[in-house]
């Protein structure tokens, strides 16, 4: 129960903060234009986050894949949606 609830708040996290970053940092580049950099994103979070989080020692490798998930889900969608909110103008 308890790797769900972290999953939960990396994947909210993630997607915050990767929304503002994209949205603000890289509006003037030319990584906003392609068209899966948010796929591409997630990935590579949750190839990296997995197992970060199953070495702990109080979570296993069940919750280091849920963490890993959740939090690629969340950069995933935060990238994809910066970006096209950068192309649209949003926040200029």
């Amino acid at each position: 129960m308890i790797e769900l609830v972290i999953a939960g708040a990396a994947g909210v996290a993630g997607h915050v903060k990767s929304k503002k970053f994209v949205r603000q940092r890289l509006r003037y580049t030319r990584w906003v234009d392609r068209p899966g950099i948010g796929l591409v994103a997630g990935a590579v979070t949750a190839i990296v986050a997995a197992p970060l989080v199953a070495a702990l020692p109080f979570l296993g490798a069940g919750a280091g894949m849920a963490v890993g998930i959740g939090a690629g889900l969340g950069v995933g969608t935060g990238v994809s949606i910066g970006a096209s909110q950068a192309r649209s103008g949003y926040g200029e």
